[in-house]
């Protein structure tokens, strides 16, 4: 069944994680109606003698200077310069949910954009078309300029594109789509081009990652407790209230929900590592973190990213900086903090788990007959390079700001590089659980406990059915991802 998104309320994640396949994109009357007055609007003001950016005037550094006065040949003037993009393209997924992003701002009105071009773009999303888009370029301070141009040129037929996962010219794939090359004029073309729609999608789909991850370690971390028999003093209600932080009291209240029944087995320290004995504080603190992230997305995902703006009740054309990608890049390097932190937390239960110095006895990286085999050896060794990767990449991208543009733009948040690699992390994070997920299904194989939480034994089948034991020796990449796969869709039955 199709996916339908209505383009008159604000988007969600979830729509822009739907915009990889094909979906419906409503626009409606009131969509419409707003868009249509805005560039009645601007019709009337380029009728009289008030400057418009990138309508009358030059772009970037260069608006001092006059435009070109044809108003198609201003699409091209806006387009073409832009043309400078570099490295691989983005994942089509992600080029796709940026599309409808595009489309959201757009049709709030203020962007006195033709309306034909909402409906270009929706009728884009109901295909499998993709624009090629270069990863490399944007320092996201005017928008995502490079690479959203890449994709404005694609809807207009030059450049390159992707149908059916086959990427060949963009006119070709047009074409064979059934679209029309999109007809621009400057501040169409501009429109389309000056605005955070790539780094606010990076970010919004990498929070989703993380906070998958985030909660299938909340529930990986209560087996991990279950099958060693660990005392879960450390979840104690009255313990969290203590120490006062809101993350941690939500997060130690899920993982007693996940954990109730567990019966301590007596065998333990008092005090486990701070792997287990510290989970709530740390993944409670990621919490409180990803809860910020979640309402700057939030707040972009309705918002109107563009330059200039129109009121036309107010007969108003206002030049701002609405395109100035500050809140993500903040958010994104949060986020790049937190999928690190969560990363060593699941590494680390991860050595602890292989190691038969305190695992309860349990053989050496959960071979089924050490020596002959060896088990969990080369997973961790990988997952060992995952976090490793991870960390190597959070340096805070957000205040590396570089002057550019004439030093126009003289400051830059460096917004898309924070949210891309964000995005990244995220993925490799989603690898190291699955990694601690099928650790922990080899050593219920090899020798622990049955499980006494009920949870931690719905956790632990779930695994359990997709991933068969190691026994014999066998690679064990794919059974990772399923792992990885499998924890994160039952994991969100405790959020």
């Amino acid at each position: 069944m199709t996916t339908e998104v209505d383009l008159d309320v604000p988007l969600r994640i979830a729509d822009l994680r739907a915009a990889r396949d094909p979906i419906k994109v409503v626009v409606g009357p009131q969509v419409r109606d707003r868009v249509t007055a805005a560039r009645t609007f601007l019709s009337a003001v380029l009728g009289g003698d008030r400057a418009v950016y990138g309508a009358t005037t030059g772009f970037g550094a260069l608006v001092g200077y006059a435009g070109r006065a044809d108003l198609r040949d201003q699409a091209d003037n806006t387009l073409a310069h832009l043309g400078a993009g570099q490295g691989p393209d983005l994942d089509p997924e992600v080029v796709r949910a940026t599309l409808l992003l595009r489309a959201g701002s757009l049709a709030r009105g203020a962007s006195g954009v033709s309306p034909h071009v909402i409906d270009a773009l929706a009728a884009v999303l109901a295909t499998t078309f993709v624009p090629a888009m270069p990863r490399l370029g944007s320092v996201g301070a005017s928008g995502d300029l490079i690479p959203l141009g890449a994709a404005a040129q694609a809807l207009r037929g030059r450049g390159h594109a992707y149908l059916d996962g086959v990427r060949m010219p963009a006119a070709e794939a047009l074409k064979l789509a059934g679209l029309e090359p999109l007809p621009l004029d400057g501040r169409d073309a501009l429109a389309l081009v000056n605005g955070t729609s790539l780094t606010t999608t990076a970010t919004a789909l990498a929070l989703h990652a993380a906070r998958a991850a985030h909660r299938a370690v909340q529930v990986l971390t209560c087996l991990l407790a279950d099958l060693l028999g660990s005392d879960t003093q450390f979840l104690d209600a009255r313990l969290l209230a203590a120490y006062g932080h809101p993350g941690a009291i939500d997060v130690g209240a899920r993982m007693r929900r996940i954990s109730d029944g567990l019966v301590a087995s007596g065998g333990r320290p008092l005090q486990e590592p701070y792997s287990i004995r510290c989970t709530p504080q740390l993944l409670g603190a990621a919490e409180d973190a990803l809860r910020h992230v979640d309402a700057v997305v939030a707040a972009d995902l309705a918002s109107v990213t563009d330059n200039p703006l129109f009121f036309p009740d107010d007969d108003l054309v206002v030049h701002g900086g609405n395109f100035f990608g500050q809140p993500a890049a903040f958010a994104a390097d949060v986020l790049s903090m937190v999928v690190a932190q969560v990363g060593n937390l699941a590494e680390r239960q991860l050595d602890l788990l292989v190691d038969p110095n305190r695992n309860g006895g349990l053989p050496p990286m959960l071979a089924a007959g050490p020596g002959q085999q060896h088990g969990l050896q080369g997973v961790q060794l990988a997952a060992t390079a995952l976090v490793t990767e991870i960390r190597r990449d959070t340096m805070p991208a957000s205040m590396q700001s570089v002057p550019t543009n004439l030093h126009n733009q003289d400051v830059v948040p460096l917004g898309t590089q924070a949210a891309l690699r964000a995005l990244d992390q995220a993925r490799l994070l989603h690898l190291v659980v699955g990694s601690l997920a099928l650790g922990l299904r080899q050593a219920a194989y090899v020798g622990a406990r049955t499980p006494t939480a009920s949870g931690c034994a719905g956790a632990l089948a779930a695994v359990a059915a997709a991933v068969p034991p190691v026994d014999p020796d066998r690679p064990l990449d794919g059974d990772v991802r399923r792992a990885a796969d499998v924890i994160a869709d039952f994991s969100v039955s405790f959020s």
